[in-house]
Parts: C-alpha cells; structure tokens; sequence
C-alpha cells in the first residue's frame, strides 16, 4: 500500500504521508488486544474421606468451567477453560490414592487450545459440587471438586461400622451404673451459680470405697469430639511447622480411647482424618447421632508469642465474655472460608435453625460441662484464665446439645507447641477431658431419649 502511495503523489508530500501511515499502523498495533495468557496451575491436593473426596486446583486466578457426568462406566468430566497444561496440574494423575473411596483414577489432558479436560474415573455414582473460592489467606483462586455419594454416609451405620459403639445397639441395654461424684464434688455443684469462675476441683476417684448413691443409666452415652480444622484448612501453625490440625486429631483420637473403656460410652468424631468438615456439618453430624455432648478440640495461635494456657469455651447469646473470646471465636468461625464451603448448596433453612434455637438451657449446661473440665485440665496444665469463657462459636450452636470448645494450649508459644506435640502431654489432656466429663455425668445424669438409636 505505501509503493502505491509513492508512485502517485510528488516527493516531497510522499515521506510526510508515508510517516503518518507507518504511524498510524503502529498504533494499532499497541492497542489490539494480545492473545490472553493462560491460567497457571500453582499447586494440586487431594483430601479423601468417608463423606466425600475433595480435589482442589490452586491458580493464579479465577477460572471458567463446565462439567458432566459419564455413566457405564461412571464418570465425571471436566473442561476447565483458559488453561493449558503444566508439570503441577500433570501430577494430579499421581495423587489419587488406591483407598480414595469415590476415585479409582484421574485422566489429564489438553482437550482443545486453552481447555483443559480432567476425567476422573468413579468408583460408584457420584453428586459432584463444583465451585471457585477467591483468595484467602495463604490460598490464592482455587477450584474445587467435592464428589459426595449419591447415598450419604449414616453417621449412626458408620460408627456400627468401625467399632465405635461398645456393644450391639439392638441388643436390651442393662441399667449402669455412673461413678457419683465425691461429696465434696456434689456440694460445689448443688451451690453452684451462674457465674463461670472456677474453682479448682477434687478430682474424683475412679473406684470410690464407699461410693455415694450411684445414678441410674439405661440408655448408652453419646459423645461427639471435634477435632478442629483439617483438610484445607491446617489451622493455627508453631513455629516449628506443627500443624493444629494435627494435633488435635491426635488429641481427640487418645480422648476417644479413654471415653469408650468408660461404661455405657460411645464416641463419634466428626473427622477421623485430614480432611475438611463445615462448621454446619459438624454440628449436624451430632445433632444426627443424638449426640450427649459436644466437644470441639483445638490448639490456637496469638499474634504475641508470648501469649499461654489452656482454656474452656462456651456458647454466648449475649456477646463475648472478654475481647480476646470475641477475637478467638471469630478466627476459629472464618474456618469456612479458609477450608472452602459451597455457599451455593449450603442449606439455609438449616442453618438458620442451627444459628437462631441456642436455648438457654443448653447453656446453662454447657457452663456445667465446662467449668467440669476446665477445673479437671487446671490440675496438669496452666490456665490462660481460671473462668469459663463464653463467645458466638458457630460450632457451638446446637439448640440441644451441651457443647464446649477446648483450646489445649497456644501453638504458637514455643514451649507450650512443644508440649503439644508430646505423646506424654497429649495423654494429660485427655485424662482431664476424660474427668471432667465424668463429674459432669456424676452430678447431671443424661435423661431418657424421645427415640432409641
């Protein structure tokens, strides 16, 4: 186009057109859009469960996606747009675990330019939720695959499943006897009052030599332990790298033990693994059960390292007992942001129940229950305060279940991460939860339920 330009007009206006064409052409050339770059894959983890297997893909951002589900074999096929394919979203291939309950495998490959096909092959059929989660913490966008089977674990067949319950449900249960309490344990308790300062307790003797009249049980014991955190969400970190997740897991599995060789006890966890629980679920999960008791078990972190003690928290309907309670329990209540929920399937109803029927009477008894263990922990470990504190944890609002939140002790002290991660201190704590609860029943015998499970 320029040698026609130059062949028709007189030199002298030919350089002068001829810059401003070549000028002009430039400028077009910056401001046409260049081809989008592709989204990269910066990390890759899969966390299987019993209630559902979840595959997450972490990026540099938000991604774009369809997907659809194969039967004959089952299948579920993804297209995620926008990506092309690198050595870390390759490795996903290697992670599916031969025991994941819902994967048998996983097929990665460049479907088309700028898709990418993932294909997970099934072990039975599936309901799969995919989402996006934006940024939130140390986690950038992520994409989540939470494959759910079509029939929801029953709580109540999987703990019949793992030995969790110390005798045949069906079988006649005979009237046990509880340890009482000792009498010095039962005037405290029959003077008690609201307030939640605790005094430091006698600990009761497992085989009294006289015990006082036993209380009468004819129902088994059901107790639900939550160890915090998991999967996504690894929870308050020690300055060694200890995870709390971790702990606490083995926390509560050491307190499992010790409850079930009580009498008439039987234990569920709301998580035997590394895996992520909703706050929701886990208190639905007890209220499913018909749960006894609820026992949320963490190990949190301070911006001071300095910062030590065990302490005991309970359910507020008022507000938060101190500034500190009211800033634990909304770190520990963003849980769900950081472990990853779908908004969009969350039933709202239900949530709404469980957020709006905190009763009184619940806790007054949770109270009970706390100031119980908390005098029982105050016997081996420091207390961060000598009181039962109180804030809106949302893993606490089960409208019918006394429930309590344990933090052992601050991983983020070095001393006291330490102690955490010794087998020996693990043992203590779940030998003052064991007592506490004990004197709980001593003195606040379970009624009798609407239904026998």
């Amino acid at each position: 186009m320029i040698t026609a330009v130059l062949t028709s007009v007189p030199a002298g206006r030919v350089t002068r057109r001829t810059v401003l064409k070549a000028g002009a052409t430039l400028l077009l050339s910056v401001l046409a859009p260049l081809p989008a770059a592709a989204a990269q894959i910066l990390a890759v983890r899969v966390w299987p469960a019993a209630d559902y297997t979840r595959v997450t893909l972490e990026n540099d951002s938000d991604l774009k996606t369809t997907h659809f589900v194969v039967s004959n074999p089952q299948r579920l096929v993804v297209d995620i747009e926008g990506l092309a394919l690198n050595p870390t979203l390759k490795s996903l291939v290697a992670k599916i675990q031969s025991n994941d309950p819902y994967i048998s495998q996983v097929r990665v490959g460049q479907n088309r330019p700028n898709v990418v096909r993932l294909v997970f092959d099934l072990k039975e059929e599936i309901k799969p939720q995919v989402f996006t989660l934006a940024p939130v913490g140390a986690y950038k966008h992520r994409l989540i695959f939470d494959l759910y089977p079509v029939k929801p674990v029953d709580p109540i067949a999987a703990m019949i499943e793992k030995g969790d319950w110390l005798r045949d449900p069906a079988a006649p249960i005979g009237k046990t006897e509880l340890p009482a309490a000792p009498p010095a344990a039962a005037a405290r308790a029959e003077a008690e009052t609201p307030a939640v300062v605790v005094a430091k307790p006698e600990l009761p003797t497992l085989a009294p030599a006289r015990p006082a009249p036993a209380q009468k049980v004819a129902r088994l014991i059901t107790i639900v332990l939550d160890p915090g955190h998991g999967g996504e969400d690894p929870g308050a970190l020690g300055a060694s790298g200890s995870r709390e997740k971790d702990i606490v897991l083995s926390i509560a599995k050491r307190l499992k033990f010790k409850l079930e060789e009580l009498p008439n006890m039987r234990v569920m966890l709301t998580r035997d693994g590394d895996y992520f629980v909703p706050l929701g679920t886990r208190v639905d999960k007890a209220r499913k059960v018909q749960a006894d008791l609820f026992v949320s078990i963490h190990a949190d972190a301070f911006v001071e390292p300095s910062a030590r003690g065990s302490s005991v928290f309970v359910l507020s309907e008022k507000g938060a007992s101190s500034s500190a309670a009211r800033w634990l329990a909304n770190k520990e209540n963003l849980a769900d942001a950081i472990g990853g929920v779908n908004l969009y399937g969350q039933d709202k109803q239900l949530a709404s129940v469980l957020f709006d029927l905190s009763t009184t009477a619940q806790i007054s008894d949770s109270l009970k229950l706390g100031k119980a263990v908390l005098g029982e922990i105050g016997g081996i470990a420091r207390l961060h305060r000598g009181a039962v504190e109180q804030a809106g944890f949302a893993v606490l609002k089960a409208p019918d279940i006394p429930s309590i939140l344990i933090e052992t002790a601050f991983i983020s002290n070095p001393e006291e991460e330490a102690r955490l991660k010794d087998n020996g201190y693990q043992d203590q704590i779940a030998d003052a939860i064991t007592k506490g609860i004990r004197r709980y029943f001593a003195n606040n015998p379970p009624m009798a339920k609407s239904r026998t499970m």
